[in-house]
């Protein structure tokens, strides 16, 4: 069975969990076969506090906008099914995990803490071993591998998590993190799995020499023997 990983991020009424800041938006994609499904978690929260002016500077978000939307303990147990088992792949996870942590903590002593449920992956962390001394922000990946077909105005979770699950991908490589799970399968079968290469729908191209190509081939043969006395490999083994 293959691995679920949900691209998340956050944004906050500002940037310490440690002043009392509360989460206000939650973005999470999950990913099916290395491509982003239509399968998403997204809710913008009330955090029962003011939103510092800096941060609203950055995600757009005032207010007047929450107003009216869920407390995080209303959607506590949507959230945690829909991540549960998952390996969460996020940017700078240490700030999106305190913060999310410390929403669980708040909301009831009965919720586990995401380290509990599920494997962290930190994508900056991955960037900065591939990219090292190179900005790693978010911004900055995007830019560096071209992805631009965004509005990036303001930031914002979901917005934010569909591109970072871009820049996962590209980061990690192509399809080698997500192929196969062959941790169930003995020697023989990965080694038969792994040699399995379908060659369906590639037509072979075969191209015979004619007369005149085979006469200039012998001719080549008979010169590289006479000026060096041997017999050439081809004549061996053909």
């Amino acid at each position: 069975m293959s691995k679920k990983y949900i691209i998340l991020d956050t944004e906050t009424t500002g940037l310490e969990v440690q002043q009392g800041h509360r989460i206000i938006e939650i973005g999470a994609v999950l990913l099916n076969d290395r491509k982003k499904s239509e399968e998403h978690f997204h809710t913008y929260l009330n955090p029962s506090r003011l939103i510092d002016e800096e941060a609203s500077k950055v995600h757009g978000i005032m207010n007047e906008d929450l107003i009216d939307k869920p407390y995080f303990e209303d959607i506590a147990d949507e959230f945690l099914e829909f991540v549960d088992g998952s390996t969460l792949v996020i940017h700078n996870a240490a700030f999106d995990v305190g913060f999310l942590n410390n929403e669980l903590k708040l909301a009831s002593s009965k919720y586990p803490m995401l380290e509990d449920i599920c494997e962290i992956e930190d994508s900056l962390a991955l960037a900065k071993d591939k990219f090292p001394g190179q900005r790693n922000s978010l911004d900055a990946l995007a830019n560096r591998f071209d992805i631009s077909s965004y509005d990036r105005t303001f930031h914002g979770a979901l917005l934010d998590a569909n591109i970072l699950a871009d820049v996962y991908m590209l980061l990690t490589g192509g399809q080698s993190k997500f192929e196969f799970d062959t941790s169930n399968l003995s020697n023989d079968e990965k080694t038969s799995t792994k040699n399995n290469i379908s060659r369906e729908g590639i037509e072979l191209i075969s191209i015979n020499a004619n007369k005149i190509d085979l006469e200039e081939h012998e001719s080549r043969l008979a010169d590289i023997e006479k000026r060096n006395s041997v017999e050439t490999i081809w004549r061996k083994v053909h």
